[in-house]
């Protein structure tokens, strides 16, 4: 099965085994044409997302989900379009993105900290003003001057997210903390948290591109560390200092 799809201003043409990941993508179907590049998926591609979900399982200490191929489908279709979107200064990112009043705000954190409670927060703090673009994993491009957070079809659990693309305006690291607390980031301490937040490719270019763009992205947008409780005066404070 063949269809071309957008994910981050990019065409994309997928062919698959199964359908699953065309009804994921359907928001994101673009006019059948010339694509920017091409994703194959063989059951080899299948079998190595399980493989390596068992071994994740394992490492973790947590029961193994052999997950049907269909779904497993869907991941090697989002790692293989990762590998490729470095070269169109474009990486994938783990973390959750709202967007009020046209701009982006992005938190991340290693899984179970509170990202997605966060931005709930944020929603019901300003209403219909806020906007999820991405719950789990967005597309960031990131140009000389700024950087656009795109939404994908895959975006959590909760499936939480739309196709649109916004400026990204803060770029936040989330903790638990027994006091809501936040204060601005330079580069140094942001790098390696950012890091372990990014796709990283195999591909050993591709890597360091997307070694230069996390510079760029450190360098470009203003980064934020937020310690917190999950109530709204956390979501208020951070508002109010990121929209700054």
């Amino acid at each position: 099965m063949t269809g071309v799809y957008e994910f981050g201003g990019r065409r994309v043409r997928i062919t698959s085994v199964y359908g699953e990941v065309h009804s994921l993508c359907r928001d994101y179907q673009a006019d059948d044409g010339e694509a920017d590049f091409r994703v194959e998926i063989l059951q080899e591609d299948i079998d190595f997302e399980r493989e390596k979900s068992r071994r994740e399982a394992k490492y973790e200490g947590r029961p193994f989900a052999d997950y049907a191929d269909p779904y497993l489908e869907t991941l090697a279709v989002y790692r293989k379009i990762a590998e490729k979107m470095p070269f169109y200064d474009t990486v994938l990112f783990h973390g959750s993105c709202i967007a009020v009043d046209g701009c982006g705000y992005l938190f991340t954190a290693p899984s179970g900290t509170g990202k997605s409670t966060h931005t709930r927060l944020w929603r019901r703090l300003l209403g219909e003003r806020a906007i999820m673009v991405n719950d789990d994993k967005p597309l960031l491009r990131i140009g000389p001057d700024a950087v656009s957070v795109f939404g994908t079809p895959w975006n959590g659990k909760h499936h939480l997210g739309c196709r649109m693309e916004v400026p990204l305006r803060g770029l936040c690291v989330l903790e638990r903390a027994p006091f809501n607390h936040i204060e601005r980031m330079d580069a140094r301490d942001g790098f390696l948290p950012l890091l372990q937040q990014i796709y990283r490719p195999a591909d050993a270019i591709a890597m360091r591109r997307t070694l230069a763009l996390l510079e760029r992205l450190i360098d470009t947008v203003p980064l934020y560390r937020l310690g917190c409780l999950p109530d709204l005066n956390a979501a208020a404070l951070a508002y109010e200092t990121m929209r700054e």
